[in-house]
Order: C-alpha cells, then structure tokens, then sequence
C-alpha cells in the first residue's frame, strides 16, 4: 500500500513539475516575442503600437473628428506603412516610457527633447519640430498689478510647478547652477503640463514651465497668461522608439523625411 502511495505521489509531482515547465516556457516565449518587436513583425501583426498624449498641441477630440500634430502624423505615417497605428493614450512620461521598454508599445509619439540625459534603451527619430520650454505666469492685470518676470535670474526662490518626471526639470536644474541661487521645483503627481497652464490662470498656482509649442495652443483661450520668458534655448524634438528595434527607426525615419520633403500634413502648416 505504502508503495502505490509513494508511486502516486511521484506521479502527481512530475505532473506539477511538468505543468510548471510549460508555464514558465510559455511565459518566457511571450516575452520575447513581445520585447523583439521590429518591424518585420510588427508588419506580420499589422499593428503598430503608438501612444501619445491628449492634449490641445498633439492630440485632441473637438466636435465629431480628432485633431492634433501627432494625430495627422500617425495619419500620414499609416499611409506610408501600409499596416493600423493604434494610438493609445498616456499622459504620463514616465509611463509611457516604462511602456515602450516593457514592449506595450512601440512608438511614444509626443514632443520629447533630443538629451543625452534619456533613457538608455531610447533611440530618437528624425527631428520633428524644434521647440523651448517658457515660463507660465499671469499677466499684470490679471495679478494684482505683479510685474512680469523677463530676467532668469528672478526665478531665484520662485517656486515653478512642472509634471512629474518632465524632461524641464533637467533644464531648471541646470538653470540653478546657472543663477547660483535655489528655485523651488514641484513636480504635479495629478496634472500634465496643460492642466498647470489653466492652474495658473485660475491663481491656483503662480508659475508653470511648460513647451512652448503647448503654450501658444493655450494662450488663445486664455488671454490672462503670459508665455514670452524663455526658459531654455531651442531644441529639437521627437518621437522616440526602443533602441533594438533598428530597422522600425530607419523605416520611420524614411517616411519622416519623405513627408518633410513633401509638405504633406502636419508639415505643410496647417
């Protein structure tokens, strides 16, 4: 009896181990397949993976049709691929970042300055826009009769809200060093660059630092702000893809260069 028992036993535990193997194989072939994306097979699953973030600049809904420069680039992009973008949305950087290299998508389309300071899995595209970051803040008339700040160096004890994880704070850093005094830098655990820029002229908040580019799409609807203090020099930006995926990069930055050259949409200027 004893023996049927331990054979039984013996029976039942090379079945878990079996069965764990299997799992543990699968799980491991997943992952690579998800991590290994290049464009072949993406071109083979017909879906290019895309997120970017919703705001008036990049992407947004207005009436029955989406609008937005990263919108009509994926657009123009899909039409040059031949295969479906699939935008998703993330407002968060950092998130979307931690997306691109755990394989959940393969483009972060969004304006992201060309630094030596990024990710090092991150590979840039072409050049898409040039950009450079400026200073939120309200106009006299509409706080208290406070004089603008135009010189860097008033920034010195100012508290200047940006998102978290923003590629500015690298900037404000540098520009501490600069100026040889502190600024105060809050990073918003809640709110992405457009909702500070409506924070500031609410007076919920004094100062934001933000694109310019995000600035200026803003700034018609909200005239009591002021976005002419520039806080860096101009920089180039663009998407960015995960470095082991070198033939999407050439492929994206193919069509990135036909569409400049071209004019088409978004860089025809409209």
């Amino acid at each position: 009896m004893n023996i049927l028992s331990n054979r039984f036993n013996l029976v039942i535990l090379f079945f878990v181990f079996l069965c764990s193997s299997l799992l543990v194989f699968m799980f491991l072939n997943t992952q690579s397949a998800t991590f290994n994306r290049d464009f072949e097979e993406i071109k083979q699953s017909g879906v290019l993976h895309v997120v970017t973030d919703y705001n008036y600049e990049n992407y947004f809904v207005e009436g029955d049709s989406i609008e937005g420069f990263q919108y009509r680039l994926c657009q123009a992009i899909e039409k040059c691929a031949g295969f479906k973008l699939q935008i998703h949305i993330e407002n968060s950087l950092d998130v979307s970042l931690q997306g691109l290299k755990d394989g959940q998508y393969d483009i972060v389309a969004r304006n992201i300055p060309i630094t030596s300071g990024s990710e090092d899995f991150v590979a840039f595209t072409e050049p898409l826009k040039l950009n450079r970051q400026v200073l939120v803040q309200r106009t006299p008339q509409n706080n208290s009769g406070i004089p603008l700040l135009r010189n860097q160096l008033d920034l010195a004890k100012k508290t200047l809200y940006v998102p978290r994880n923003s590629p500015n704070i690298l900037r404000l850093r540098n520009l501490e060093e600069e100026i040889a005094d502190t600024i105060y830098i809050i990073e918003s655990e809640l709110y992405e660059s457009e909702q500070l820029i409506y924070m500031v002229a609410r007076s919920d908040i004094d100062y934001a630092v933000v694109d310019r580019q995000e600035a200026i799409s803003l700034q018609k609807m909200l005239p009591e702000i002021d976005i002419k203090t520039d806080i860096s020099f101009t920089q180039f930006q663009a998407w960015a893809l995960r470095k082991d995926a070198p033939v999407l990069l050439d492929s994206i930055n193919k069509w990135i260069r036909y569409l400049k050259a071209e004019k088409i949409s978004p860089f025809n200027g409209s």
